[in-house]
């Protein structure tokens, strides 16, 4: 009788034991995942861009992808549109000039890694490539910049 005993309390801790485990496994996150590292990169682009230093701009719109590529679509009066894309894996390097109230986020790629396109421009359609694309930003605070950089380097950091 007293070894069923045992037996049966041995069997409950080892129960509660794997119950406690399985639990406390739950509480930790192991890390971010792409599409938390690419939802936080679109919130806070979307969240931060300044579009009243564009008096014209009608609407904007960002998308970040899971493979890295960011781009920026403007919209003004008579359906004119101007689109930037790159790839995060050419980053070289993100610099950020003002204050925490407003500023300009400059990305900058290795080479001419930055497709411009404009459509329905009276000037004519122009397709181009530049190693520079300045977004104004507004409500930047120092921990959303490095935390946005350290967005841009997982992204940059998963395509080696």
């Amino acid at each position: 009788m007293f070894k069923s005993d045992m037996y049966g309390t041995k069997k409950n801790i080892l129960l509660v034991a794997m119950l406690l485990a399985g639990l406390i496994s739950y509480c930790f996150k192991p890390g971010a995942s792409t599409e938390d590292w690419q939802l936080w990169t679109y919130k806070c682009l979307m969240q931060s861009y300044d579009a009243s230093t564009d008096s014209k701009l009608k609407k904007f719109e960002f998308t970040v992808t899971a493979d890295a590529f960011i781009r920026l679509r403007k919209i003004y009066p008579k359906e004119k549109e101007e689109f930037y894309s790159f790839n995060l894996h050419n980053l070289k390097d993100m610099d950020y000039s003002g204050s925490t109230a407003k500023g300009i986020l400059e990305l900058k790629t290795m080479a001419d890694d930055i497709i411009c396109q404009t459509k329905n421009d009276r000037k004519g359609d122009v397709d181009s490539m530049t190693t520079v694309l300045n977004i104004p930003v507004k409500n930047m605070e120092p921990e959303r910049l490095d935390s946005l950089r350290q967005a841009f380097d997982y992204f940059k950091a998963k395509g080696l």
